[in-house]
């Protein structure tokens, strides 16, 4: 059930109705019916995959904190005859079992993710790996089918099992609400990746009704169905015929598909998040923000920190500090150092943001095409790291300020640059596609643009104008945004008429230039 079909909207009202006319304590099993109800109109049989998730979440975290409460009793009954040296060597015993329990939990909750979607990617690389020796075996592949949002669910139940171990959380006792934490209706197709620390007592405890919670979720919605709708929807068609015959095209008809999809992904996606935070707004229930006017970053870094913001944190969290820390990292640092000076205490932070970056190219999909994806932008990043000193030294002698508007925006454009081409590896069929289509974008001679061209490739001059007008609004409400001015509250405070008038406009404007040929589901919905 898309969020973009009236059913949904009805779907909505019929939770909203109900979940407010019931007394608080009851709130939270209408939203995990709801949720299981939106779930299984996916399918039925992929409910299985949330009931396995909570059921492994469910008795690992109540392990761990089992073995926690014995620990701590132990200790406490033994505190005045056990010496420091048995007390320390009873912490690591008890440090070893929860690893071992956590690390059991999370190899049951990724095989899942990693046999469904990974499977038949490395049954196809082996097929290939066999031919090349000459061999005529074919592994039959399995063409398994991923459940809607399994890596969001699966990386939000694997935070709260490592803060339970971490002892940042406390253990959820109650199964049928830990379910909630794991499904929660509007994220579970496309995120935000929550932490139950932050969710969970708002799902938990039943919110109270606020009219201003109501306002501000339609005016979250209306701005997410606009994004989609004009912007997303109507640049898909172009971008999906140049991208799947790039041959066929070249030069500006490739630039201009490779922009088109940095409009149609942003749009679907924070459009998406507009959308799912709505929702929840109007439920009273407060979701992490996922987008910070991402095009204003200065540097790849900075992209990541405000586009998929709770995809990037976790990564942060759960893998980037925990190797920085880690012996392993240490030791590297040293040798590093040993080998390069001053410039290899670096390396440790280098190879952490390739391991991030290469899960994340694999997390986006099954495909070299997205490892390709990741290492790109991982690669970027190691480099920036290393060439510190000489950025440092470049800076001296040209006695550029960094902080000069001219410099700053030069650092815009060119991490807009860099992130555009990031793309051809994100869209194109494979990596080999995505490599000639980058070099057939500079065949300016023989591929000179039209607006026939532009048509037959799947987009009028209508649709082009109005998805530039959008880009063009887009772009001023971010760069209020980006300087403190909040348009919501903005609006909200002008009279009734005028506040009105911008509704209905914003309505009006959706449902008139909404592309409803064709419309796509969410782009993000397949992870």
């Amino acid at each position: 059930m898309s969020f973009t079909i009236l059913e949904f909207f009805l779907f909505l009202l019929l939770t909203l109705v109900v979940y407010y006319l019931l007394p608080k304590k009851f709130r939270w099993i209408w939203l995990l019916i709801v949720s299981l109800v939106y779930y299984v109109s996916f399918g039925v049989k992929k409910i299985v995959f949330v009931l396995w998730q909570t059921m492994v979440v469910y008795l690992a975290t109540r392990l761990i904190d089992k073995q926690a409460r014995q620990g701590k009793a132990y200790l406490a009954s033994h505190k005045a005859d056990m010496s420091s040296e048995e007390k320390k060597a009873y912490k690591a015993k008890l440090k070893k079992k929860k690893k071992i329990t956590i690390f059991f939990m999370l190899l049951a909750t990724f095989i899942s993710l990693c046999g469904i979607k990974y499977t038949d990617f490395a049954i196809l690389n082996v097929n290939i790996l066999i031919e090349k020796l000459g061999r005529s075996l074919i592994i039959p592949t399995f063409n398994f089918v991923a459940p809607i949002g399994i890596s969001f669910f699966t990386f939000q139940t694997a935070s709260y099992v490592i803060d339970v171990y971490w002892g940042k959380v406390e253990v959820e006792k109650n199964p049928f609400k830990l379910m909630l934490f794991v499904c929660f209706f509007p994220q579970i197709l496309e995120g935000p990746i929550g932490r139950f620390q932050t969710l969970g007592k708002q799902l938990f405890e039943g919110n109270d009704y606020n009219l201003k919670n109501i306002q501000f979720g339609l005016q979250r919605i209306l701005f997410g169905l606009a994004k989609k709708l004009i912007i997303a929807d109507r640049s898909a068609a172009y971008v999906n015929k140049v991208f799947a015959n790039p041959a066929a095209y070249g030069g500006w008809y490739d630039i201009l598909a490779v922009l088109l999809y940095c409009a149609e992904l942003y749009a679907d996606f924070s459009g998406g998040m507009d959308l799912v935070i709505g929702i929840a707004q109007m439920l009273g229930i407060t979701m992490d923000e996922n987008f910070r006017q991402p095009f204003f970053s200065k540097s790849i870094g900075e992209f990541w920190r405000r586009w998929h913001i709770t995809l990037g944190t976790w990564m942060k969290d759960y893998i980037f500090y925990p190797f920085s820390l880690s012996k392993v990292a240490a030791n590297i640092g040293k040798w590093s150092k040993k080998h390069f000076g001053e410039a290899g205490k670096k390396l440790p932070v280098c190879i952490a943001d390739l391991i991030i970056f290469f899960i994340v190219g694999v997390w986006h999909g099954a495909a070299w095409k997205y490892i390709a994806y990741g290492m790109y932008n991982g690669l970027i990043m190691a480099v920036s790291v290393l060439l510190e000193p000489v950025y440092k030294k470049f800076f001296e002698v040209t006695h550029i300020k960094k902080k000069s508007a001219p410099w700053q925006f030069w650092m815009i454009i060119r991490t807009f640059i860099l992130v555009n081409i990031g793309w051809y590896f994100d869209m194109s069929p494979t990596v080999r596609s995505a490599i000639f289509m980058m070099k057939d974008s500079f065949n300016f001679a023989s591929n000179k643009i039209s607006l026939l061209g532009i048509e037959k490739a799947g987009m009028s001059l209508k649709d082009l104008i109005i998805v530039a007008i959008a880009c063009l609004v887009l772009l001023i409400i971010s760069i209020f945004k980006e300087r403190g001015v909040l348009i919501r509250e903005k609006i909200a405070s002008f009279h009734l008429p005028i506040r009105w008038f911008i509704y209905y406009a914003l309505i009006a404007w959706v449902i008139l230039f909404g592309y409803t040929n064709g419309t796509s589901a969410f782009m993000y919905a397949n992870f």
